[in-house]
């Protein structure tokens, strides 16, 4: 017994002994199956899940503050791509829009090359339209083919369509063409006369195409022989007499004939069939004896 109230009389080594008590009974307690939570646990649970709540919710809406950022930052830089890749398709679009539209001008000038080739043998050599001048009182456009390129004075122009011009002057790279719009037999600085006849009809029509009306856009083929069968809507092309103009030059269609001076010759009034617009291409004709 003395034993004993020693030992409660050692304040340390009691209260490490109730300290021991209350950890057994405590993890005893703890152990054991429960339904429910101690009110101080509740508590401790409650006022934890409080203050992370105050916590995590507004560091969440910072954090999706800057990840928004981040993403706007993002779709910028990919708009920037866009816009440039659609700058891009935009010009290559262009661009292959205008590369097929000259594609298929050029199968139409070749299918006409080789018609007139296989039909009347000459050469015709594509030339581009540098400038053109449509003024009543000086007609004429530039081609960017010249002496090197073997042109010479008075060769025939022509478009698809029919005759254009001639060649009225002749540099190192380019040469003037003189518009058939031009054409008066009472102006000396005016191209040569056209020596003409009908299209199927060569051996029995001839005229000589002198003028173009700037009034009507006509051009007129006159001293046509007395019984010479020329109509409406026959197809006029140069005879190829006299050797300045190439035969089988297409040049218009008969809209009207009417009677010559002194009623001995005709009239022919031809619409040209050239429709002298803002061309982009022309050919100049290389007869034999020109290209020698």
């Amino acid at each position: 017994m003395l034993k004993l109230f020693k030992l409660f009389n050692n304040k340390r080594l009691f209260i490490l002994l109730i300290t021991l008590v209350m950890f057994i009974v405590v993890m005893g307690f703890s152990l054991g199956q429960r339904k429910n939570l101690s009110w101080p646990e509740n508590f401790l649970r409650d006022t934890t899940g409080f203050v992370q709540n105050l916590f995590y919710k507004p560091a969440g809406y910072v954090a999706g503050l800057f990840q928004d950022i981040g993403n706007l930052h993002d779709l910028a830089e990919e708009n920037k791509r866009l816009k440039i890749l659609a700058a891009q398709y935009a010009r290559d679009k262009a661009q292959y829009n205008f590369i097929k539209a000259r594609n298929e001008q050029y199968k139409i000038d070749l299918e006409f090359t080789e018609a007139q080739k296989n039909l009347y043998n000459y050469e015709y050599h594509i030339a581009n339209v540098v400038s053109l001048t449509t003024e009543p009182s000086n007609s004429m456009l530039v081609i960017d083919l010249g002496a090197k390129d073997g042109i010479k004075l008075n060769m025939s122009v022509t478009s698809v369509e029919g005759l254009v011009g001639v060649i009225s002057n002749v540099s190192n790279f380019t040469s003037t063409v003189k518009l058939m719009t031009m054409m008066d037999i009472n102006d000396p600085n005016s191209q040569p006369a056209i020596a003409a006849t009908v299209f199927n009809k060569e051996g029995e029509t001839f005229g000589m195409i002198e003028k173009y009306d700037q009034q009507t856009g006509m051009l007129m083929m006159n001293k046509i022989p007395a019984g010479n069968p020329v109509a409406k809507d026959d197809l006029i092309i140069s005879s190829g007499i006299g050797g300045l103009y190439p035969l089988g030059m297409t040049i218009g269609t008969v809209q009207e004939v009417k009677t010559g001076e002194f009623g001995l010759t005709s009239t022919a009034i031809i619409k040209p069939a050239a429709g002298f617009q803002d061309w982009k291409e022309l050919f100049v004709v290389f007869t034999e004896e020109r290209a020698e």
